[in-house]
Formats: structure tokens, C-alpha cells, sequence
């Protein structure tokens, strides 16, 4: 296994411009980054040198780093695992929590001929009137922060019947065998931990869920 601190100024060094070509770097330059002495700064690169995961040219003007095909292939090893951590596994996220009452308003907006129309042409299904409202655990608050950085379905606002409907978002997902989408109305103030799930079935109707019955939401993701 690499040493923690080779892999570390191995970083730097790339960070630095050593992976695109020669970048020029003195042993002060490197500690700075690093946070280390010189001396330490120094005895880093030697040790990536000697294991073949640098290359160093000393010219006229100081030293230029370059990082080698071997320390890119360590650095491309490092992302992959990073990746793996912060993608969840088998593409999927699981929310968990239970089940409440909302206001009563998701039936009247979400039975609104434009908004079910868009719902039909961009997530495939015609939306059952109502939502059904999921309080969250403090685990899938958590979970449910990740998703931001999936990609939403646009749903545009529009005017109808002498007033403003405005715009939302959808995140694809799927309560047992039922599809469905995470809806996020652009102007709710929602606490982070409810979401409000439309799907073409009556959720609460199809799996017998009430007020405080737990409930599992898989959102998938390519």
C-alpha cells in the first residue's frame, strides 16, 4: 500500500499542474501546499521518484515535477474509490420514514390538466390527484441532501384561471413495484425532512399505509 503522505504530496503535485506537463515547484512551494518542512517536502519527492510515480528535470530556474503514467495510475485508482464511496451502491438511494398528512393541496394542483400533462410527458405516468407525504429519518435527511446532485425533471409554472401556478421539480423513484416521483414545488418551504411523492396509483390505497406507518422510497439513478 502507498504511504499516506507520498499519496498525499503525489496529489499536490498534480494539483499543481504535474499531471497535464513539467510544472515548475521548488521544495518551499510544495511544503506551503502540504503544510510540511521543506526538508519533509523534499524527501517526499525523492521517495515518489524512486518508486517511478514522478518524473524530475532540474533546469537553470529550479526544478519542474511531472506526475509519471505510474502515478497517474495510483491517483485514477484514489478517484474510483472515492467514487464508490460517495455513489451509492447498485445505483440506487433508499429514504426511509413515515408516513403523515399533508395540507390537502397536493390534490387540487396536482389534478390541474397542464401540470398532468407535463407529468405524462416527462415521467411517463398520469399522476394520481394527491400526494402521499413522507417524514423522513434523521439517516435519510441525510441521504436525501445526495440527491441534489442527481438530475431533476423540470416542471414549468404557468398561468391559468386568473392565477400563478408555479414551477416544480421530480426525481424519478419507486415505492415497491409502484413508480412514482419525489416532487419539489419551487416555492415550498417544506422542512428538509418531508417529501411529497406522486405516482399513478393511490399510494396510501394500494400498500394500506396510515399516519406513522414506516415506508421505504427507492430513487434510482443511471
Amino acid at each position: 500500500m502507498m504511504d499516506a503522505g507520498d499519496l498525499q504530496c503525489l496529489k499536490v503535485v498534480a494539483l499543481m499542474g504535474g499531471l497535464r506537463s513539467s510544472a515548475w515547484m521548488s521544495s518551499q512551494s510544495l511544503a506551503n501546499a502540504l503544510n510540511i518542512s521543506p526538508q519533509t517536502a523534499s524527501r517526499r519527492l525523492k521517495s515518489l521518484e524512486a518508486t517511478g510515480l514522478i518524473t524530475r528535470t532540474v533546469r537553470p530556474d529550479g526544478q519542474y515535477v511531472a506526475v509519471a503514467p505510474a502515478g497517474e495510475e495510483e491517483l485514477r485508482h484514489e478517484f474510483s474509490a472515492y467514487t464508490r464511496i460517495f455513489s451509492p451502491e447498485g445505483g440506487y438511494y433508499i429514504l426511509k420514514g413515515t408516513v403523515i398528512s399533508g395540507l390537502g393541496e397536493g390534490r387540487y394542483y396536482i389534478d390541474h390538466p397542464q401540470y398532468r400533462e407535463q407529468f405524462l410527458e416527462k415521467l411517463g405516468f398520469d399522476a394520481y390527484p394527491g400526494t402521499l407525504n413522507v417524514r423522513l429519518d434523521p439517516e435519510s435527511v441525510r441521504v436525501k441532501r445526495r440527491l441534489e446532485g442527481l438530475v431533476w425533471i423540470g416542471i414549468e409554472g404557468f398561468e391559468a384561471d386568473g392565477r400563478s401556478f408555479g414551477n416544480a421539480r421530480c426525481l424519478p423513484c419507486r415505492i415497491g413495484d409502484c413508480p412514482g416521483a419525489i416532487i419539489e414545488p419551487g416555492r415550498s418551504h417544506y422542512p428538509e425532512e418531508i417529501i411529497e411523492i406522486i405516482s399513478p396509483a393511490p399510494l396510501r390505497e394500494t400498500f394500506g399505509l396510515h399516519d406513522n406507518d414506516s415506508v421505504q422510497v427507492e430513487v434510482t439513478h443511471d
